[in-house]
């Protein structure tokens, strides 16, 4: 009985001193004052942006394009003169045209559209850093700026391969233009907070704010893409507008999103502020002029370098060298993988399409690669890469490619894609083949998307043209997709 007693009053004082500790836990409680943390820490508020948008607002402007195009006629979703067209391309980037037979045809009538961006004042003289893509086909620009005023502006200079564009507004008695500062990109963090200031739908001086959600993104835009991504609100109309840090540096030049409807879905895409850097000087001489290797290259895998008996896959393999060009001068060969050039480590193909890029031509540089999995040294000195215009002038034209290849294309769209069940939403599609023309003797039908032309990506008839030059002389491949199915085919021209 006397054991019994003991272990109750055992178990009795055991749940005195449980509730004894459950109390002074909550005394402990009690005692934190509500809105800290854990460990008395109170949490980060949200910072407000509202004094940092007033502050920058002056320096970011609104910028009406008008374009002069052939159009057939109105109120078609996609069709120029349509304000919404560029919902259907990266932001209005080029103008779509009907597919043959898909609506009624009207003949062919000269229209004015008014497409829309944003850009940033880089100096206080007037100058204005936007888009290329923005203001490329222009025939007139006009500049809004905070305060309302409207300026005419020209182009000073343009580059298609940043995308990047410098406009010129005439300085009247009274303007006062605020610059921006560029920041440095390269300090950019993923998760820093960003605001973009811009003219999306037209909705003018439009803020927005999110995070760094990405850096170094390549989104096939072209060889020096470097992107950073941010999932600030970004739509049509941003384009060319600025990407700030908390500091109100510029970190970034708003260019393009990623989206299935054309509207914002929290990935947008901006050029590093120090990309922007090395090209504005060279705008506003009027041109940018870049290194020149004459390689074809591509990032090594692992598998190749297995192949090739390296211990890792770090640098660029060359795919072919440019007969006569300064890497064929320096006794680079097909297969040899560069690792270094100019002091600079090469890391991937696009490393050393930029690092050459930066190059200045005429500059006698080392280039470090591997032979056969031995390391051998060149002296190479750098050409000057061919600018749009030069390129342009050695390709086809639209007009030659019916004779030399038989076939008529345009641009898809994404109601084309509909309409001949094509899974690619950029692309070139064939509207017309020549009965007994090379491009009919090879199967090639209309209706068919046309991917790649000799391995390069093409988005629209343009960038076609240019890759067709590639293959001149000794024939074309294709890549092609019909109603969703892909394949090559090899096209020899005729004439």
């Amino acid at each position: 009985m006397s054991r019994t007693l003991h272990a109750s009053s055992a178990r009795r004082a055991a749940n005195r001193l449980g509730w004894l500790c459950v109390l002074a836990l909550a005394g402990l409680l009690l005692s934190v004052p509500l809105g800290t943390g854990a460990f008395g820490a109170s949490p980060q508020a949200l910072p407000s942006l509202a004094d940092l948008a007033e502050r920058l607002r002056p320096s970011v402007v609104n910028i009406s394009a008008e374009t002069v195009v052939q159009a057939q006629g109105g109120g078609v979703p996609g069709m120029p003169g349509d304000p919404w067209s560029e919902m259907f391309r990266r932001f209005f980037e080029g103008q779509p045209f009907p597919f043959p037979e898909s609506v009624p045809q009207a003949p062919p009538a000269e229209q004015r559209t008014s497409s829309l961006g944003s850009g940033l004042i880089v100096d206080k003289e007037g100058f204005i850093l936007t888009n290329n893509h923005v203001i490329e086909r222009a025939t007139g620009i006009t500049v809004v700026f905070d305060d309302r005023k409207r300026r005419k502006a020209t182009v000073v200079g343009r580059d298609a391969l940043t995308d990047l564009a410098l406009l010129k507004v005439e300085k009247k008695p009274g303007d006062t233009f605020v610059p921006v500062r560029l920041g440095d990109s390269d300090k950019l963090r993923v998760g820093d907070w960003v605001m973009a200031i811009g003219n999306p739908f037209g909705l003018s001086h439009t803020v927005t704010a999110g995070i760094v959600s990405a850096k170094g993104r390549v989104i096939g835009a072209g060889r020096f893409d470097d992107f950073i991504q941010t999932d600030a609100s970004i739509n049509p109309g941003n384009s060319g507008g600025p990407l700030f840090n908390l500091e109100g540096e510029v970190i970034g030049i708003n260019t393009a999103i990623f989206s299935r409807a054309g509207g914002n879905i929290g990935i947008g895409f901006a050029i590093p502020a120090n990309m922007a850097k090395t090209i504005i000087p060279q705008l506003r001489r009027g041109s940018v002029v870049r290194g020149f290797l004459g390689v074809s290259i591509q990032s090594l895998s692992e598998t190749m370098a297995k192949g090739l008996g390296l211990k890792d896959a770090r640098g660029a393999i060359v795919a072919s060298v440019v007969d006569d060009s300064p890497a064929a001068k320096a006794g680079i060969r097909r297969g040899d993988v560069i690792v270094a050039l100019d002091g600079k480590k090469i890391e991937k193909a696009r490393d050393l399409s930029r690092t050459a890029a930066g190059l200045k031509p005429g500059a006698a540089v080392k280039v470090e690669l591997l032979r056969a999995g031995k390391p051998v040294s060149a002296t190479l000195t750098v050409g000057r890469m061919p600018d749009e215009e030069e390129m342009i002038a050695r390709a086809p034209t639209r007009e030659n490619l019916a004779s030399q290849l038989g076939v008529q294309v345009q641009d898809l769209t994404p109601d084309i894609a509909r309409q001949v069940g094509a899974r690619a939403r950029t692309g070139v599609v064939v509207s017309t083949v020549a009965p007994g023309s090379p491009a009919a003797q090879v199967g090639l039908q209309r209706g068919d998307v046309i991917i790649e032309v000799n391995q390069k990506r093409v988005r629209n008839v343009n960038e076609m043209i240019a890759a067709l030059n590639k293959g001149k002389g000794t024939g074309n491949l294709f890549f092609v997709e019909r109603k969703g199915s892909t394949f090559y085919m090899a096209i020899e021209s005729q004439g």
